[in-house]
């Protein structure tokens, strides 16, 4: 089968490796027809961590069953499903507690816990950047999707991680109705951890950043792009309220975050949410910070390379600020999200820019990589069931329109005056407008 391989810093390969298969009876092999390229990614790709050269990249991951073993009994052969990173086994002490993101049983050290496909130090498992991917525990990790799985694949891919992380984000941070909520990062998690603040309804979402392509799509969904290149984040939004701050914040950036001008620091957004925050407000910090970046020692120091970050913690202490860090439980929330999706209450699909196929993903990760304009999420198709022409072209509707976001719909519903929009999914939404 073919692959997206790492080779070395900033050079990936699509080869031939041996395919995946069934290793123990509750596997489940499943056909990959989409697969997203994630931020995470790049901190391998750039040869920030210790992942191997010759495993196979990839952790956002969506197919088909074409194989289960003996001990399966709930997924079935051609069930549509999505797979959460986090590879769990459903009964360790850490599992019965929701905390798949961090079992025990898939993490081969002793002394760690957490398991992921293609993920540096997340044990030894291929990633689904490829036409086929084993899954341990079948029925446990695999989430069924429902009769619209195929046509709505990259609604339906964010599942596998940026949706479910961005509402992490808010659930550590605490977001509920009302608040206002200041989230640094406008990638594909920030920007996901923006829409679930809305869509628990946040009075108020700014987002932070300086890439103005992800900025504008900030504002589609109905947050304040907050351009850091032009304005101090916290001055902003303690202008906005009587300057106390906001009420809770989500870090979605990480240890590579960096200026406009280019220059890392990894305690700029952690320091950027402390002093923006309100007193007693909370942080959910789901941006990747690890214990050793080598990588550091020349663009940062000596600290932060081995994971020691200086930020501001007499402020973060005097205001009682509370945190929330880690990667996501992402069972603990994507079936929910699903439910949204299917119910056309979320349209998550909105973050992707380009789709292609699993040969030009060399190409793709340089592209992501180097943040260039327009490259916000890339979404590789592995059986070549994207529209191969790179740039995401806009989805028609059957009356020959763009396919508008739900966002887009409410906000024409609006205008036109149309009573109960709030209430109404995408399919009512676009009959009330065509009317």
């Amino acid at each position: 089968m073919k692959a997206a391989v790492y080779e070395g810093p900033r050079t990936v390969s699509v080869k031939d490796v041996p395919d995946a298969k069934i290793e123990h009876p509750a596997d489940v092999l499943v056909k990959i027809t989409t697969t997203n390229i994630c931020g995470s990614d790049l901190h391998m790709y750039e040869g920030r961590t210790s992942f191997e050269t010759g495993r196979a990249m990839g952790h956002e991951n969506l197919g088909q069953v074409v194989e289960v073993g003996k001990a399966v009994s709930k997924v079935k052969v051609g069930d549509w499903v999505v797979l959460p990173f986090n590879i769990a086994c459903g009964f360790c002490k850490q599992c019965e507690q929701g905390l798949t993101n961090y079992c025990l049983t898939m993490q081969p050290k002793s002394d760690m816990a957490g398991a992921a496909y293609g993920f540096a130090e997340m044990g030894p498992y291929q990633g689904g950047q490829a036409e086929l991917l084993r899954v341990p525990y079948g029925d446990f990790n695999a989430l069924r999707l429902g009769e619209d799985a195929a046509e709505r694949q990259l609604d339906y891919v964010m599942l596998a991680d940026v949706f479910p992380t961005g509402y992490h984000a808010t659930e550590m941070a605490g977001v509920k109705p009302g608040d206002q909520t200041l989230v640094y990062g406008a990638g594909p998690v920030g920007l996901m951890a923006a829409y679930s603040a809305i869509i628990k309804g946040a009075g108020r979402v700014w987002v932070a950043d300086h890439q103005p392509d992800r900025l504008r799509l900030t504002e589609q969904i109905g947050a304040i792009p907050i351009n850091t290149a032009e304005h101090d984040p916290a001055e902003v939004v303690k202008e906005a309220t009587l300057g106390l701050g906001a009420d809770n914040g989500c870090e979605c950036v990480g240890y590579q975050a960096h200026d406009p001008q280019g220059e890392e620091d990894a305690a700029l957004t952690m320091n950027g949410l402390i002093n923006a925050v309100r007193f007693t407000g909370s942080l959910g910090v789901v941006g990747v910070f690890i214990p050793e970046d080598p990588g550091a020692a020349e663009v940062q120091g000596e600290l932060e390379a081995k994971g020691k970050i200086p930020i501001d913690f007499g402020m973060l202490w005097f205001k009682g600020l509370r945190i929330g860090t880690g990667q996501a439980p992402v069972k603990r929330y994507n079936r929910a999200l699903r439910d949204l999706i299917a119910g056309g209450k979320a349209e998550p699909s909105f973050l992707v820019s380009h789709e292609l196929g699993l040969d030009e993903a060399p190409s793709a990760y340089e592209h992501f990589d180097n943040r260039d304009e327009g490259w916000t999420k890339v979404v590789l198709h592995p059986d070549s069931s994207g529209n191969g022409s790179g740039k995401r072209t806009a989805h028609r509707s059957a009356a020959g329109t763009p396919n508008r976001s739900l966002e887009q719909l409410r906000h024409e519903a609006k205008e036109r005056g149309i009573q109960g929009r709030s209430h109404m999914n995408k399919h009512e939404l676009e009959e009330a407008l065509d009317r």
